[in-house]
């Protein structure tokens, strides 16, 4: 299981507790119920949870109320809140109460899942970052110093260094820990939808508009919003988010006043936001009000006493996933880790630590273990590991084909995982169709 806590499913409706019994199961979670807010009160006395997902219209206790008696007794505990859909009030109140994130009904598999781990994900940084690196470690103590303020801090460095995290332990470290932290990722959405996102817009104010709907900076009102890769961020609406910074209110698309905001902003990006502003794509006193205190976080291979450290984690991590016998790495592998220049920072690190643990048969991950084609990622010039143990084809296609079975064979997420594009997945099938034709 990824978690030795379980997760706490308060529901009055019986099918709908199953339902999200079996979903946590299927995620690897274990799942305990109960069928309202005082029976989860009593569940909470008797056993510790790592987080609780709870409905919001129940008899005997409401979600509201039993919300508000969580954050009385568990101050940190993170909590999913479920409502229906149109009852955007609810989802306002459960947060204005601390609640960690929302889920508004219907939402698909996918949708619970992405919630699930990233509230498991922030669990983990409010925790620790891992560092041995004195530059990690004078960056933490900063952290911690801004965190008592509400001081806008900008985060930058290279993509998957971990800005985000960063982000997060500032929010985890701050006076406003209990209330909401809502990230956004601004390469995400597209250009025309992101004004509604972040300000949010009445109902009628355009086609589609069929109900009220509340942005990102009033959702965090009270807590932090994270603007992730501000730097791409359409010019538009960097003069609006500018007003919105330099007055503290903001303006939903076709509303009548202005909704004054008290949330703190921190921003990522993996930009030269200066250089950015030089070349006309970034607003330059849009970056210095963001910059108020900018923090670096430093690459990967400037941090090589963390290589280890991480991968002690992932391999902790990813056995458990994937109920695996990993417990620790052979020297020869080791060396590869710390002489590999990760371009891809701990993202790239993940994935490899992630696929070496699906191909380790013991409970030492070996170089081969590393590799998903004829050579090692990020070694080709290098010379070739010995590969006597296990053929190339057989270990990639292992690899391939177990990793599709875990996500039920969604190509996209498989791709994901291993750090390959989609049509790597298809032509490797293809492939293995010819070789391997009874496991296609």
């Amino acid at each position: 299981m990824k978690a030795m806590k379980p997760i706490l499913v308060v529901d009055d409706d019986p099918q709908m507790r199953d339902a999200l019994k079996e979903a946590i199961q299927r995620l690897g979670y274990d799942a305990t119920v109960a069928e309202n807010g005082q029976d989860g009160l009593a569940k909470m006395a008797n056993a510790p949870f790592a987080m609780i997902i709870t409905d919001m219209k129940m008899p005997r206790m409401d979600g509201l109320t039993f919300l508000k008696e969580v954050r009385r007794r568990v101050g940190n505990l993170p909590v999913l809140v479920i409502t229906g859909y149109g009852t955007v009030e609810n989802a306002v109140d459960s947060m204005k109460e601390g609640a960690t994130d929302y889920l508004m009904k219907p939402f698909s598999f996918d949708k619970l899942n992405a919630k699930i781990s990233s509230i498991m994900e922030v669990m983990a940084s409010d925790r620790e970052i891992i560092t041995g690196n004195p530059k990690m470690t004078r960056l933490l103590q900063i952290s911690r110093d801004v965190a008592a303020g509400d001081t806008t801090v900008l985060i930058y460095g290279e993509s998957g260094t971990g800005k985000e995290l960063i982000a997060r332990y500032i929010h985890s470290q701050s006076l406003r820990k209990l209330k909401p932290f809502v990230a956004v990722n601004c390469a995400a959405i597209p250009d025309n939808l992101m004004e509604s996102e972040l300000f949010g817009h009445e109902k009628g104010s355009f086609t589609g508009a069929v109900d009220k709907k509340l942005g990102k900076f009033e959702l965090a009102n009270e807590g932090t919003i994270l603007l992730d890769e501000i730097g791409e961020m359409p010019m538009g609406l960097q003069a609006k988010l500018l007003r919105v910074l330099q007055e503290r209110e903001i303006d939903r698309i076709g509303g009548k006043h202005t909704i004054p905001i008290n949330t703190r902003v921190l921003a990522t990006t993996n930009r030269d936001l200066i250089k950015e502003a030089a070349a006309g794509n970034f607003r330059e006193d849009l970056y210095y009000r963001l910059s108020v205190f900018p923090l670096h976080v430093p690459p990967l291979r400037e941090r090589p006493e963390d290589v280890s450290l991480i991968t002690e984690y992932f391999i902790r991590k990813f056995s458990a996933m994937l109920n695996k016998q990993a417990k620790g790495l052979t020297e020869d592998a080791l060396n590869f880790l710390l002489r590999n220049p990760w371009r891809g920072n701990i993202r790239e690190l993940e994935n490899t630590v992630h696929r070496a643990v699906l191909l380790c048969r013991g409970e030492l991950i070996d170089t081969s273990d590393f590799m998903l084609d004829s050579e090692p990622q990020s070694q080709k010039a290098d010379a070739p590991f010995d590969n006597n143990k296990r053929g190339i084809k057989e270990m990639e296609r292992d690899l391939i084909l177990k990793t599709l079975k875990d996500v039920n064979g969604n190509k996209t997420k498989a791709a994901k995982i291993l750090g390959v594009n989609v049509r790597t997945i298809r032509n490797k099938l293809s492939e293995y169709g010819k070789f391997f034709p009874d496991e296609q």
